[in-house]
């Protein structure tokens, strides 16, 4: 294995997934441990003392993963949840790719769900673009990616921000894609780089709803223009009370969201309202 590549897990009381992804990992490996309180911290310890542990101590969200890129000691990070890990030989293909084209701040890989390996429905969007490929970047310009099965360059992740407390969790992704393009850095879709995720059932899947609405919104306030903010809320109202429950918890999250609105520059809004108009 590269010793170019370090794998940042986060986790938050999955201890039963987590038992079954960690040893798949290839080294090194940090576990950022969102404040379990399964006895997490202690399995991690006792069974995995090559794994380097950091205890945020409270439930950080998807924020939690900058932990983790900041500690790294490598030019790469691939991200792993606790449900999920890359494929055999997949972390050497990423690294040789980043290696080759310098520009390329996220790789999204291929990410197959479950026993049966289907296609992450996400995937398939980012297989098929709309908006080409860079002669200076490895395969599809996407403006998206699934964090499960994503390699960063570390210095073009820290460079935009890591992923913030304003969105939290769920779609985190979106806000930092389009920060790393208006930095002129690349995103591209690489479909022979694997990773594997085999996600529980949502407990509450209106609950993932309203996450989704909630976000969808904030990320809209964060960095795209008036209208789809707009465009964003009516969507949310029209989607009956998940929807409505989304605008309610996205209201104590304006401040924060106004604080650091920064609208995109023009050519990555219009990307932007590519990829929206091809799905």
């Amino acid at each position: 294995m590269s010793n170019s590549i370090t794998v940042v897990v986060v986790t938050r009381n999955r201890l039963r997934s987590l038992t079954r992804s960690l040893p798949l990992h290839p080294r090194p490996v940090i576990v950022v441990d969102n404040g379990s309180t399964d006895g997490t911290p202690w399995f991690v310890r006792r069974h995995f003392p090559d794994v380097r542990l950091v205890e945020a101590g409270e439930n950080l969200g998807a924020p939690a993963r900058n932990l983790g890129v900041e500690l790294a000691e490598t030019p790469y990070v691939a991200f792993a949840d606790d449900d999920s890990w890359w494929a055999p030989g997949a972390l050497d293909r990423a690294t040789d790719v980043m290696d080759a084209y310098p520009r390329l701040a996220v790789l999204a890989a291929r990410v197959l769900v479950g026993p049966d390996e289907r296609l992450d429905p996400t995937c398939e969007r980012m297989r098929r673009s709309p908006l080409g490929v860079d002669d200076d970047l490895p395969g599809p310009n996407v403006l998206g990616f699934l964090a499960c099965g994503a390699v960063v360059r570390r210095q073009a992740f820290l460079e935009a921000g890591g992923f913030d407390d304003v969105i939290f969790f769920f779609g985190e992704e979106e806000r930092l894609a389009m920060d790393l393009a208006a930095r002129r850095w690349g995103l591209s879709y690489v479909d022979d780089v694997v990773a594997h995720h085999h996600p529980s059932p949502p407990g509450d899947p209106r609950g993932r709803q309203a996450l989704a609405a909630r976000n969808a919104v904030l990320t809209a306030v964060l960095r795209r223009p008036w209208r789809e903010v707009a465009r964003r809320s009516l969507q949310a109202l029209r989607t009956g009370p998940a929807g409505w429950r989304g605008l309610r918890t996205a209201v104590p999250r304006l401040p924060r969201a106004l604080a650091q609105r920064r609208e995109l520059p023009k050519t990555v809004e219009m990307d932007r309202r590519r990829v929206e108009r091809d799905r």
